[in-house]
């Protein structure tokens, strides 16, 4: 049985601002006794006005964030899956990318949104992520005290191709920190993160953005822990930043995979 925590932020656009709500969250996970704590998508700046992002976004090894991260991580001695922070590669493209820190502040690994949340909304709102952001290429999974952890980032929820893969390589736990609008949310966010723990039988972990941004967006909240059988064990409601906390039991994968071995009757459908 392992203590997880999970950090639901309203971020903004001040990256020193937005650290000092991760570290702070890191010290109240450390007191929860959580081993590992989880942060929504792009917890180090959200903005959408993307002149001035372009003035702040930095080079990974530059970025005060996740230094700020690292640094508590290894103060407390818990493992931070950070759900995102906005990356400038070395190719002039920026990178929508989530980072694993282990509980000595080093990067176990690191994963590029495959996705591009590219769409105009019945609400009139529009976003073009591809616009400014190069998409990964690499399914990842890290290993971690709470098991074989998968990533995924936000939009990826909708492409079951990806999490077909991360039920292949036997993810225990499966991270999708988000930062979903307030009418996708509403329509699709419980029924998906139920879906993609029931098909890879696996806990779902889903940090997510909430309520009114500086740069003027509205995000949906409800951060989920959802069972392998696909149980909703926490739901963080769709106000306030909080942090919360729930159990991730490895027995319970087990006794869900023999009780339905879907992962094991899995066929390659050639069409």
């Amino acid at each position: 049985m392992q203590r997880v925590a999970i950090s639901q932020m309203t971020s903004g656009i001040d990256p020193d601002a937005n650290a000092r709500s991760i570290v702070a969250a890191i010290g109240s996970a450390e007191m929860g006794g959580a081993s590992m704590l989880f942060t929504p998508e792009m917890c180090g700046l959200l903005d959408q006005k993307r002149s001035r992002a372009s003035e702040i976004i930095t080079t990974e090894e530059d970025d005060r964030v996740l230094a700020a991260a690292r640094d508590a991580a290894a103060r407390a001695g818990i493992w931070v899956a950070l759900g995102s922070l906005a990356i400038a590669r070395e190719d002039g493209h920026w990178a929508n990318r989530a980072f694993v820190i282990d509980s000595s502040g080093e990067i176990a690994g690191r994963y590029d949104k495959l996705h591009m949340f590219d769409v105009d909304l019945a609400t009139g709102e529009s976003w073009r992520e591809s616009s400014a952001y190069q998409a990964g290429n690499a399914v990842v999974t890290v290993e971690t005290p709470l098991g074989r952890l998968g990533l995924s980032i936000c939009y990826d929820i909708r492409f079951p191709a990806l999490f077909e893969a991360l039920g292949k390589a036997k993810c225990d736990v499966i991270a999708i920190p988000a930062a979903f609008t307030v009418p996708t949310g509403n329509a699709h966010w419980h029924l998906l993160q139920r879906a993609r723990a029931i098909e890879a039988s696996a806990y779902v972990v889903a940090a997510a953005q909430v309520g009114q941004h500086e740069d003027g967006r509205s995000t949906y909240g409800h951060s989920l822990l959802v069972d392998p059988w696909g149980e909703i064990l926490l739901d963080m409601g769709g106000a306030e930043p909080s942090v919360g906390f729930a159990e991730v039991n490895s027995s319970r994968i087990a006794n869900v995979r023999k009780q339905l071995p879907s992962l094991a009757n899995r066929r390659n459908i050639a069409i």
